[in-house]
């Protein structure tokens, strides 16, 4: 069984340019108890014969980020695959990406715990006081470890990171979203920062259970989704994850990606070893919202399913 998007949330696609308002969120009553009954459909289906169940956890990282991926993430819930997505909240763009999550009350949202900043040409700073967590600046650094494409000093990891200062910032992310989202459901790390040191880790476990939310770690029967591998083209992207899906055998899959679009916004942001961000984020969300990938999906019974759906299931 498969939570189509003809279900799950309204049809249209979302421009950068000459984009109409969406409607209040009060006066779209109709289109909630679609979305909140489908969801119940979901959590329905995950129940039912779970051992013979092929369940498949789409996310969506860097809602926040940009406008451009503000969009997309959008997009790919709408009208493609896509039932989790990753909050930043210290991003320019969060405060359209609240008013757009607002609009989609069935999209599961996490908090993308942040404390690095990587692209050359655009930053984002601490939303509080954390001066061993930033550069010069007083921007985050790019990296969570040192990297050859990055000067020394470039990393968190280089840093003289304080415990208690990186304790505030997360705190603070953490209370900004659920004051705007109080269906936060769950916490991720941007870059997988909590691998750099065991208190980190630990920190961030401790802080999920004080505000009652689920941490990545928690789907630890979870197989990593194959996807597309190393395809480079929408194309050939479309036809692995075709594939992939195929080969999908009853198990819980998880697949982490990063919608985008080929805009001007997006081309101009990069880092040295990563410059084709806008094509490659483009050809994400073309494959999460592919006719052929939702076809697949759906003849093969799988479960689309969200952190909150499968929150709910244990």
């Amino acid at each position: 069984m498969q939570c189509s998007t003809d279900k799950c949330g309204p049809h249209g696609s979302f421009y950068l340019n000459n984009r109409q308002k969406s409607a209040p969120v009060k006066t779209a009553h109709p289109k909630r108890r679609l979305q909140l009954a489908c969801a119940a459909v979901c959590a329905a289906a995950l129940t039912a014969n779970a051992a013979d169940n092929i369940t498949l956890l789409v996310r969506g990282d860097d809602i926040g980020s940009t406008h451009a991926a503000n969009v997309a993430c959008i997009q790919c819930y709408r009208d493609g695959i896509v039932r989790s997505v990753e909050l930043m909240v210290p991003c320019a763009w969060f405060p359209e990406a609240v008013r757009l999550l607002e609009e989609n009350p069935g999209l599961d949202v996490g908090v993308h715990l942040t404390l690095t900043s990587e692209w050359e040409r655009m930053k984002w700073r601490p939303i509080t006081h954390a001066q061993t967590l930033v550069d010069p600046d007083g921007c985050f650094f790019p990296m969570v470890w040192p990297n050859q494409s990055f000067p020394p000093k470039s990393s968190l990891k280089e840093s003289q990171w304080k415990l208690s200062e990186i304790e505030t910032e997360l705190r603070a992310q953490i209370e900004t979203a659920r004051r705007h989202l109080p269906r936060i459901s769950h916490l991720s790390c941007h870059m997988g920062f909590a691998g750099l040191d065991p208190s980190i880790s630990a920190l961030v476990k401790r802080l999920a259970d004080e505000y009652g939310l689920a941490t990545e770690g928690f789907l630890t029967s979870a197989k990593p989704f194959q996807g597309w591998g190393k395809a480079a083209t929408a194309e050939e992207r479309i036809k692995r994850f075709v594939a992939s899906i195929e080969q999908l055998r009853p198990g819980t899959y998880i697949f982490i990606e990063h919608p985008g679009m080929d805009v001007p916004e997006m081309q101009a942001i990069g880092h040295k070893g990563y410059e084709n961000v806008a094509q490659d984020r483009e050809a994400v969300t073309r494959v999460f919202t592919n006719p052929e990938v939702k076809a697949a999906i759906q003849r093969k019974g799988v479960v689309l399913a969200s952190y909150s759906d499968l929150k709910q299931k244990r």
